[in-house]
């Protein structure tokens, strides 16, 4: 059913755009019609450029003159018509041909690889999964030097809600390098979660500065500001998030806090 429906729209796709050869005169390419007012307002911003340049005196008197006489008769001569050409037949059905190609190889080429796919397994593909907890639990122990597995599996361990798991991992990222600022961040996360926020807004101040436009920090920042309700503290620590971090999924709900935060600086 398939290839019967590709191919019959490829035979109409190539009907349709092989009868412009089968007439007698094929339709005139409708030409765009000169605008006289285009040639006006050259002439006039010519003779303008023309008028200061003698005012500067740049150019001699008789240079003047003559260039101002052929700039007014530009401005009313009129331009041969334009010749009516005929629409490029061939082009549109060496595209319409193609496209049918393209369609049949499509149908033949998509029932193949939806039966090459395994049981439930969408047509596209998948993206490969990254590791398992497991996985990265293993990694970590094998070499607890490896910064980026500590990291990784710090990150799990905030997804899986063990809060005290991740701020070890953590901890040992910071142990090897205490300027690691993802370590800061997710540090500084973990303490915003389990309530100490003195010790979240130590770690994202080290993060601030040693990368003033840090947007995790800037984002975790501004809320504990808001939650202070230190709103002029929290509006402009957003302001800057905003400016570096436009695109951010987080930026919408930023925004509506940010202009609370604003208006009550302001009062």
């Amino acid at each position: 059913m398939t290839y019967f429906l590709f191919t019959s729209l490829f035979i109409a796709a190539l009907a349709l755009a092989a009868r412009p050869f089968l007439t007698r005169r094929a339709a005139p390419w409708p030409a765009e019609t000169p605008d006289v007012r285009d040639d006006v307002a050259r002439a006039v911003s010519g003779l303008r450029d023309l008028e200061f340049a003698r005012a500067a005196g740049t150019i001699a008197p008789e240079d003047h003159e003559r260039l101002r006489a052929l700039l007014e008769r530009s401005a009313f001569a009129r331009s041969r018509a334009v010749a009516a050409v005929a629409a490029p037949w061939r082009t549109i059905a060496i595209a319409a041909a193609l496209a049918g190609v393209v369609a049949v190889l499509v149908a033949i080429s998509l029932p193949q690889a939806a039966g090459d796919r395994a049981p439930g397994e969408p047509i596209t593909g998948t993206v490969p999964a990254g590791p398992s907890l497991l996985e990265l639990e293993r990694r970590a122990s094998a070499d607890p030097a490896d910064v980026p597995t500590q990291l990784a599996l710090a990150d799990a361990y905030i997804d899986a809600g063990r809060m005290n798991d991740a701020a070890t991992a953590y901890t040992k990222v910071l142990n090897q390098d205490p300027n690691n600022v993802a370590a800061l961040d997710g540090i500084a996360l973990v303490l915003f979660r389990s309530g100490e926020t003195r010790g979240a807004t130590l770690a994202l101040d080290r993060v601030i500065q040693l990368r003033p436009k840090d947007p995790d920090a800037l984002f975790l920042k501004g809320l504990l500001l808001y939650q202070a309700q230190d709103w002029k503290g929290a509006s402009t620590t957003w302001g800057v998030f905003l400016d570096v971090a436009e695109f951010d999924p987080r930026a919408s709900m930023v925004r509506s806090l940010y202009e609370d935060a604003k208006s009550k600086a302001g009062s």
